[in-house]
């Protein structure tokens, strides 16, 4: 029985290690096809759709008038632009740092519009009432604390027009702008730049799937008006509406010189709120699609599910039993020091356990690995410092995904067994 759950682990563990090592290739592969095009500068377009931005901000008066200062300035013909911030069911002086932005001159002839809401839904009840005023042919979303780089509106959109039959969506990437804050915001952005610059891109290069992100994204507005809006039951609105976009046969695209520079958690209470939340929304809506691996969906769509249902499930029911096994061995080993006589629960053939040790090795050299391919890749992030926190994090910050990730699925069993609501949490915000 002890061999077996071993022998379960090993294989998954394996497994994972060979799914990075296609994504990497993949990421390499379109890492060096972009190296070759050189710098791309937006170019100018025959045609310039109309947009619609949106910026859902509950209590941001700390970042949300910066942010939409950004948008307001992007580099993208004014008229062609709707810009509206909801104000939701805010109680600080959100609405009011709004109000004098626009006042400024220079803004004075755009078409700004601050909705002030009460009601609920979170995030997705924000972005269905701006839904309801929004007269532009595409949707693009920034969170409050997303501060747009000037040509991101530009990239975004020239690459919806390459295909625009095909692409329903159009996502960028987002940077850490407080990455250099404290050891937590620079593991953060370890791990930003390596699923943007490696996850991302190597799925699109191998198979053009693509994960509709919080923020920096552009979506048809018909699509999403036949989508039925965001759904305000659903704690990841982002991961939702990617598998409603790909059920309706359409692709979503990445720009990878599309940036914006949002705000990550700076203390280790409100990134773990943030990510229980993020994970628990995951978790349900694995559960929601998990049907479309045994139906006639796309082949896509399958694999966006198992991406997401080996990360969140096998995987991690393999990591956690290997660190058990792992972390049960060395207090057993120590305790035999004084008292030979004890034996750890765990006794394995030793052939197994070298394969573990083994297994072990090679999931941390490929976890360094992918972090330093995705650090090369972004101007100014490859350095000693972060090729030594890419080492350490390992063994403190990736961790804590295990307890998140836990703690998650048994807040997501709670509320299916007692019918309870989930709450919407409120990522803190720093001046």
């Amino acid at each position: 029985m002890a061999d077996g759950i071993l022998i379960f682990s090993i294989i998954s563990i394996w497994i994972a290690v060979l799914e990075a090592i296609i994504i990497m290739a993949g990421a390499i592969r379109f890492l060096s096809r972009q190296n070759k095009a050189g710098i791309v500068f937006p170019e100018t377009m025959k045609n310039y759709p109309t947009v619609t931005v949106m910026v859902p901000a509950h209590n941001e008066e700390v970042v949300v008038a910066i942010t939409t200062e950004h948008i307001l300035n992007l580099n993208y013909p004014q008229h062609k632009v709707q810009v509206i911030v909801i104000a939701d069911n805010c109680s600080d002086g959100t609405a009011a740092s709004l109000y004098r932005l626009k006042e400024r001159p220079e803004f004075a002839d755009r078409d700004f519009t601050i909705i002030e809401r009460t009601g609920t839904g979170g995030k997705s009840g924000a972005l269905n009432e701006a839904l309801k005023i929004t007269k532009s042919e595409w949707i693009l979303v920034y969170d409050a604390d997303a501060a747009p780089e000037r040509n991101a509106l530009m990239f975004l959109m020239q690459k919806a027009l390459e295909e625009p039959e095909k692409y329903g969506a159009v996502f960028g990437r987002n940077k850490a702008r407080n990455r250099g804050q404290n050891f937590l915001s620079r593991c953060i952005n370890l791990e930003l730049v390596t699923i943007q610059r490696v996850h991302h891109t190597g799925l699109w290069e191998l198979f053009k799937v693509g994960t509709i992100p919080g923020t920096n994204f552009i979506v048809k507005t018909d699509l999403i008006r036949d989508i039925g809006g965001w759904d305000p039951d659903a704690i990841t609105e982002d991961t939702a509406i990617t598998f409603d976009i790909l059920t309706r046969g359409q692709l979503i695209a990445l720009a990878p010189q599309a940036e914006a520079y949002q705000q990550e958690p700076e203390q280790l209470s409100v990134y773990m709120s943030q990510r229980q939340r993020w994970s628990k929304g995951n978790y349900r809506v694995i559960l929601d699609n998990i049907h479309h691996l045994f139906g006639s969906s796309s082949w896509r769509i399958k694999i966006q599910v198992l991406y997401y249902a080996a990360s969140y499930f096998w995987f991690m029911i393999a990591i956690i039993i290997s660190d058990i096994i792992f972390v049960a061995n060395i207090v057993y080993q120590i305790i035999s020091l004084f008292n030979p006589n004890v034996l750890s629960p765990f006794q394995f053939a030793s052939d197994v356990y070298v394969y573990l040790v083994i297994s072990w090795a090679l999931m941390y050299y490929i976890y360094v690995l992918q972090i330093n391919l995705a650090l090369a890749s972004d101007i100014g992030q490859s350095n000693t410092m972060n090729f030594v926190l890419a080492c350490i994090s390992y063994f403190t910050y990736a961790q804590l995904f295990l307890i998140i990730s836990i703690k998650a699925f048994y807040s997501l069993l709670v509320d299916i067994l007692t019918g309870r609501k989930s709450s919407w949490y409120k990522t803190k915000r720093f001046n």
